[in-house]
Formats: structure tokens, sequence, C-alpha cells
């Protein structure tokens, strides 16, 4: 059936309609970005730190909305839900691409009800522990693990996290026994380490940059595949007798499916501009991120390679991932 040119440009007004009721919802609303965990966190420091530069950039306000709790499940539900107008973002960790392997009933299809924005940062994590703790570095607190199997415990940001499943290929690797604590943030992880509820964390160097300073917490090993510059006596997971050992957590923004594609382009370039800012990139890479500022596609595809690493590593250790 042929169409009209009179319906081709009456569906041509709606479409440009469409897209300029979105730009003016957008400009109306401030920019809300849901961070799933506490205040304190890699992800909270993260969109803390892009926050004004990025209202500078789109002329609106940019709210942080922080909304902790089952793992994630509840932010990230509460974006898969909110009206797809570019105007609430998913600032999502590592665990975006794991709760598909922890939790196979979520509220949400992680790979169908978003789109990419971009992917923020990546970094190593930085294996701290309180002072108490013996050996100064992996190796030496290795070799004090295996004399005590069980007697010391870690605590994670929660089931299922990059450093819960990091720390359980290192304690197979190493042969120990080490308790995995599940916490819900790297602040409150943090806050346990430091008060020697737990004997250590695996978190980003800006989370723990401050306790390392005050000497209340010590850097045992960083699980990049380099030596982090501001830690430069601070092996690597690889040189403390794991060859090839490696892994990166990551940061990104994702909007919720049905943004329409010129918002998601818009809103990719907004924070491409402001994450290559020098003064925030700076500020970013002093607390050991590596500033990746990547288009929506590279997010995506970023995250469903993690997601298919660790399936495969879950699945070949037979790994408990039950709360």
């Amino acid at each position: 059936m042929k169409i009209s040119p009179f319906f081709k440009h009456l569906m041509l007004l709606m479409a440009v309609f469409a897209l300029s009721s979105a730009a003016i919802a957008q400009s109306e609303k401030p920019l809300t970005l849901v961070v799933p965990f506490p205040p304190g966190g890699s992800t909270d420091i993260t969109a803390r730190t892009i926050q004004s530069k990025l209202a500078e950039r789109i002329g609106r306000p940019v709210v942080i909305e922080n909304r902790p709790g089952a793992a994630s499940q509840i932010a990230t539900q509460h974006v898969a839900r909110s009206a797809p107008d570019g105007n609430t973002l998913l600032i999502s960790f590592d665990n975006h691409s794991i709760n598909p392997i922890v939790k196979p009933n979520l509220p949400y299809d992680t790979f169908k009800d978003f789109v990419g924005v971009s992917l923020l940062v990546r970094f190593p994590l930085v294996i701290a522990a309180n002072p108490s703790v013996p050996g100064n570095n992996l190796a030496e607190f290795i070799a004090a693990a295996k004399k005590r199997p069980g007697f010391y415990s870690y605590a994670s940001t929660g089931i299922g996290s990059l450093n819960h499943l990091a720390m359980e290929d290192i304690k197979r690797k190493a042969g120990i026994f080490v308790l995995h604590v599940p916490y819900g943030g790297g602040g409150p992880a943090i806050t346990a380490v430091v008060g020697n509820t737990a004997s250590l964390t695996l978190l980003s160097y800006a989370a723990l940059r401050g306790q390392i300073q005050a000497d209340k917490l010590k850097a045992l090993a960083v699980t990049g595949a380099q030596r982090l510059p501001e830690l430069p006596n601070t092996p690597t997971v690889a040189e403390s007798g794991y060859p090839g050992f490696e892994a990166y957590s990551w940061i990104g923004a994702f909007a919720p499916a049905n943004t329409p594609a010129a918002v998601v382009k818009k809103l990719t370039a907004d924070f491409q501009a402001v994450l290559n800012d020098p003064e925030i990139k700076s500020k970013l890479t002093q607390g050991g991120f590596d500033v990746q500022a990547s288009d929506g596609p590279a997010v995506d595809r970023y995250a469903k390679r993690e997601f298919e690493r660790w399936q495969q590593f879950v699945k070949n250790t037979k790994l408990n991932l039950e709360d």
C-alpha cells in the first residue's frame, strides 16, 4: 500500500514533535543520577566528582539520589521503570553485569531494560586490611591465613559483587579460607575494616585513600596489571605469586530502554565532555580511576563481556551465590 505525501509529512511532524517534547521535558527537570549504594563508595564518589561540571554543561541541576539495598536491585529497578525521557539515569557498578548471574529472577532485564550512555571509569581494586592483620603485602597475608583457616574475613559490597568474585578467585588460587562478609556498599565495608569487624576489603583507591593515608588501613595489593602510581610500593596480585591475574571494577551510566536515540546521544556527548575536562580527569585519575568516557554501545558491550566472564567463573567453581 502506497503512503500518500500528506501522511508521510504528518508522520515526520509527529517524529519531530516527539523529539521536541523529550527535549522540553529535559530542559524543565533536573537530571537525576541514581546511585545504587550509600555515600562513600566508588560509585558515589564518581557521581559527585562529575556532578557540578555536568550541571554546568547541561544548564540544569544534577541531583545525586542514593538508593541502596538488595545488591543494587532497588536502584536499578527504579530506573528501569522511570520515564524514558533522559532525566533519570543509573550510575551503575560492576554488579550491573553480575546480578543476572546471582539473581536469576531479577525484577528487570539487565540487557533489555537499559541503553548504555557511557562507560565512565574503570579501575583496579586495592586490597586493604586493618593494621592489626598480619603481613604488609598479599603474599605475607596469605601465608598467615594458611595457618589460621577461617579466622580472617573480608568485607565486600554484596554477594556477587566484583570484589566478592575477585577475592574468591584469589582464595582458590592461594588455597586459603577467608570468610566472606557482604555489606551494602563501599562505605559500610570500609567502616567494618577500620573497626576491625572484618579483616580486609577490596575497593577503589578513591574510596580507600583517606583511610590509607591516615594509617587506618594498609594496602596489601592491587588487582590491575600494573601498580598504581599513588601506591608505588604496593604489588599487584600477579606480582604476589599469581601471574596473569587481573580484575577491574567499572562504573557506567545507563538510561531506561526506549529513551530516544537523540536524547541518549546528547547525554553521551555531555558525559564525554565532562569526563575529558582536565580538572575532572585529574581528580578521577588521582583517585586511581582510569577515565574511559566511552559511547553508549561500548558500555553495553563491556557489560556483556563482564557478564560472560564471571558467569563462566561461577559455573567452573560452583561458587554459592545465595544469600
